[in-house]
């Protein structure tokens, strides 16, 4: 990690959770950390585990990435403030219980795709462009989820493994477009297990299924980040011990 001391990165949905880990890690580890969250005094309340010498790393930011005019504003502070973005963590996503086949949950759906797919996508551009114009061979990183590789038999899942099926494919053809640009920039989709955190379900918490914590997520994205600059991992599964799916 030696290489991202004093660079900037930006982690989205770090207001608790993988993000929160991950805002915190990146902080320790002597990068320039922009939160990214709606509930923005949560983010703002990490600091208080932040050793002293790293506090002032962490800048907490409100950004709702569901919105466009959101996003933009918001990256046009960082690059006024910071210069730009050399790490991009799109960690912000929702799942909200329904079946997929209800009657009238026609926004349900539309917030889902908004967070997890949309506003995943319309970060990435900003940051890749961030990085082109200033000849930087950054890293961005979709948290990704199991369920994006094999849809599981779990109730109410809804568009949720589709959003995530999206961003497979997503970081495969980012990949490609980067490799045809002739870009050093990586891209790497991080696809986590159950984690225990806001997002699971209540029913999945209730029936005991083996679960990871955000901190192994967040060690995760520190190895993919600390790789040499010839090292690109484009895809890392990792699942609690005896998980089913």
């Amino acid at each position: 990690m030696d290489r991202w001391a004093g660079k900037v990165a930006v982690v989205t949905g770090a207001s608790s959770g993988i993000g929160a880990g991950i805002a915190k890690d990146l902080a320790k580890a002597g990068m320039v950390v922009v939160g990214l969250a709606r509930r923005v005094e949560r983010v703002e309340a990490l600091k208080a585990d932040l050793p002293e010498s790293a506090r002032s790393r962490l800048h907490a930011v409100k950004c709702d990435v569901s919105k466009e005019e959101n996003i933009q504003q918001v990256f046009q502070w960082v690059e006024k403030k910071f210069g730009g973005v050399d790490v991009l963590i799109n960690n912000a996503g929702i799942l909200r219980q329904t079946d997929l086949l209800e009657a009238g949950n026609a926004q349900i759906l539309r917030d889902t795709l908004d967070v997890n797919v949309v506003g995943l996508v319309l970060c990435s551009q900003i940051a890749y462009q961030s990085m082109k114009k200033r000849s930087v061979d950054g890293h961005i990183v979709h948290i990704n989820s199991v369920v994006g590789h094999k849809v599981v038999d779990f109730p109410q899942f809804n568009v949720y493994p589709a959003t995530k099926h999206a961003v497979t494919a997503i970081t495969e053809t980012m990949r490609n477009e980067m490799r045809n640009a002739g870009s050093k920039i990586k891209v790497t989709s991080i696809s986590p297990g159950a984690v225990s955190t806001e997002i699971i379900p209540d029913a999945m918490l209730g029936a005991g299924h083996p679960m990871l914590e955000a901190e192994d997520i967040s060690e995760a994205v520190l190895y993919v980040l600390g790789t040499p600059p010839r090292v690109q991992v484009h895809e890392l599964i990792i699942k609690p011990v005896g998980e089913k799916f």
